[in-house]
C-alpha cells in the first residue's frame, strides 16, 4: 500500500513538473532517452560489425560520395570505408559501413516512437513526422560520415595502440557511435519540436 502511495506522489510530482516547466522536461526526456539509444548503439554496433567481420563484405571497398582531397593528396570521401580489416590497416570495407548503418538505423526506428510518443507526445501524422524524421536522419547520417573522415583513422590508429588490437577497435568503435551520436543529439532535438507537433 505504501509502496503504490509513493508511485502516486512520484508520478503526481512528475505531472506537475512537466506543466509547470514543459520545455525543460522535454529536453530531460529527450537527453534520457537519446543515451539509452545511445547505449543501445554501443553494444549492437561492435557486435554486427563483428559478425560482419566474417563476411566478404570487408574486401568490398565502399568509397562514395568524393568531396575533395586528404593532406596527402588521396580522394577525401564522404563515406570512407576501404577494403580490408581495421585491424589490419583496412577502412573496414562494406561490412564497416553497413555496421554502422543497420545499427543507426535501428536505433532511430526506437527513437522515433519514444521521442514522438513519450518526449513530443505528439498526435500529428505519424506517416508525415516518419517521412520528415527520415530525411532528417539522411542528411545528418551524411554529414556525420564526412565528418567522421576527420577523426575515424586517428581515434583506430591510438586507442589499438593504446589498448591492442582487438579491446582498442571495440573502444574506437565505441568513441565512433558516441560521436556520432552527440551530432544527432544536438541537432535532432530542435528538428523534432518541429517534426512532432501536438495538434
Amino acid at each position: 500500500m505504501d509502496t503504490i502511495k509513493k508511485d502516486n506522489k512520484i508520478v503526481s510530482i512528475w505531472k506537475s513538473w512537466r506543466k509547470k516547466h514543459p520545455n525543460i522536461m522535454e529536453f530531460l526526456i529527450f537527453f534520457l532517452i537519446s543515451n539509452g539509444v545511445t547505449v543501445l548503439q554501443m553494444v549492437l554496433m561492435p557486435l554486427i560489425k563483428f559478425i560482419f567481420g566474417f563476411t566478404a563484405l570487408v574486401n568490398t571497398a565502399f568509397q562514395v560520395i568524393p568531396v575533395g582531397t586528404n593532406l596527402d593528396g588521396s580522394i577525401y570521401y564522404v563515406f570512407d570505408y576501404a577494403v580490408g580489416a581495421i585491424a589490419a590497416g583496412g577502412g573496414g570495407g562494406l561490412a564497416y559501413f553497413l555496421a554502422v548503418e543497420i545499427t543507426l538505423l535501428i536505433a532511430q526506428v526506437i527513437n522515433f516512437f519514444l521521442q514522438r510518443n513519450v518526449t513530443f507526445q505528439s498526435n500529428s501524422s505519424v506517416r508525415k513526422a516518419a517521412f520528415w524524421y527520415f530525411v532528417s536522419w539522411v542528411l545528418i547520417s551524411i554529414g556525420a560520415a564526412a565528418l567522421q573522415g576527420l577523426y575515424k583513422t586517428p581515434v583506430y590508429n591510438l586507442l589499438m595502440q593504446m589498448f591492442g588490437t582487438s579491446f582498442g577497435m571495440t573502444l574506437a568503435d565505441i568513441v565512433t557511435m558516441f560521436v556520432n551520436s552527440i551530432i544527432s543529439f544536438w541537432v535532432f532535438f530542435p528538428i523534432m519540436k518541429i517534426i512532432f507537433k501536438k495538434q
